[in-house]
């Protein structure tokens, strides 16, 4: 297997030092706009780096990407771009006839009249629509393969194949105890996503209603996470699982809550009343003359790069997936997880723990892909999947995850 990467920042980054320990692929292209990134990502791997080599190129141009990944004899492009980008190297892959897989799907756009209330475009819609392009040409594009979507997903596979008979609600549960010396704000993730999730109207899933909106930040609860986290406030917010989960798993009502915390969601508020959540680029004046830039844009290059602050940051981040319903005659409510330790992470990787778990995922998906484990044409969503061998191969890493009976 000759893999493409796109994407050499935290996660793609993070991405090369997991794989660079295995053995299923020929050889990994770490591709970046930066050609400078994408050297530094290579050349950080040492005597491992042999089987990894650097290349620029725009993620924004699909004609560029393709004639790369053909130039590069890649078998599947490995996108660790932010979601902007999922369409162009969606397809780029489809032109150069390549596989796909992704950790975050086509962005959304909310409803125009009832924003909060009805669903307009939704998360993945666009690639979606190209599904059966991708069956009929053999291809197939592995969306949504990171930890949340990605892992979340196995996990409610593998409770619905395994732990249940009938299930009344899959809700995935995001929360963490990492604090960041030094700073007020410092999310240990892109900004530019994490805003884009948060302040969006968040998606639930209703058996015989579908699909519908809430308000950002509804619906708090106090879940209790493990392994020493503890209790944390989570509310409502947009995530690809509550567009995935239903198209393969029979639930009646699935959700998205992340433990973001009062201070965080009062920064996010701020973001949006000052209109600097905005992606509509405004015209600034500069020594140089007027420039025309995104608000968003800015934020994030006022705030430090979630890669570089693994020395600073202790703590732990759990993502998982909290399943309610019946077995063999008896409720039953369990919470499959999985967590990472910053001080692990940054000890055995250099990587700090939210990018790590999040990395780790689309490379066991690549293993089981290469392998001919996981196989398959279309666009298809983690729960497509056997989850058994995904499950064993993460512990086999050495990161092994768990279940709790609530």
């Amino acid at each position: 297997m000759r893999v493409l990467l796109v994407g050499a920042g935290g996660v793609g980054t993070a991405i090369t030092r997991i794989a660079a320990r295995r053995s299923f692929f020929d050889h990994m292209v770490v591709a970046d706009y930066d050609l400078a990134r994408a050297e530094a990502a290579v050349a950080a791997l040492g005597a491992d780096g042999a089987r990894f080599s650097a290349r620029r190129t725009d993620a924004s141009d699909a004609s560029a990407v393709a004639a790369l990944l053909t130039e590069e004899r890649c078998d599947v492009l490995l996108n660790a771009t932010d979601p902007r980008f999922v369409l162009p190297l969606f397809e780029a892959a489809a032109e150069a006839g390549a596989h796909y897989l992704d950790m975050a799907m086509s962005l959304s756009k909310p409803h125009p009249e009832r924003p909060y209330e009805e669903c307009g475009v939704k998360l993945g819609d666009a690639q979606f629509e190209r599904a059966e392009a991708w069956e009929k040409a053999g291809r197939l594009a592995l969306v949504g393969m990171g930890v949340e979507p990605g892992l979340s997903d196995v996990f409610a596979r593998h409770a619905a194949d395994a732990l249940f008979d009938e299930i009344d609600e899959i809700g995935i549960r995001d929360g963490a105890n990492l604090t960041v010396e030094g700073y007020d704000f410092a999310p240990s993730f892109n900004i530019w996503t994490t805003v884009e999730e948060c302040l969006n109207p968040p998606v639930v899933y209703e058996a015989g209603r579908g699909w519908f909106t809430t308000e950002p930040f509804s619906e708090p609860e106090v879940f209790d996470f493990p392994e020493g986290i503890g209790p944390v406030e989570c509310v409502n917010v947009e995530h690809e699982e509550v567009l995935l989960v239903p198209r393969w798993v029979d639930a009646r009502r699935v959700t998205f809550k992340y433990g973001l915390g009062e201070d965080f969601i009062g920064k996010l508020k701020t973001l949006h009343a000052l209109g600097l959540d905005s992606t509509a680029p405004v015209t600034v004046a500069t020594d140089l003359g007027p420039a025309r830039v995104s608000p968003r844009d800015v934020v994030a290059a006022v705030l430090p790069d979630p890669a570089t602050l693994g020395d600073r940051m202790t703590g732990k981040t759990c993502a998982g997936t909290w399943v309610k319903g019946v077995k063999d005659g008896e409720p039953r409510e369990v919470y499959l997880y999985h967590v990472v330790d910053n001080e692990w992470s940054m000890r055995e990787y250099g990587c700090q723990a939210v990018v790590w778990q999040t990395a780790v995922n689309p490379v066991v998906a690549l293993e089981l892909m290469a392998a001919g484990t996981w196989s398959g044409a279309g666009v298809l969503g983690p729960e497509a999947f056997a989850p058994g061998p995904f499950l064993d191969l993460l512990t086999a890493y050495g990161s092994p995850w768990g279940l709790r009976e609530q």
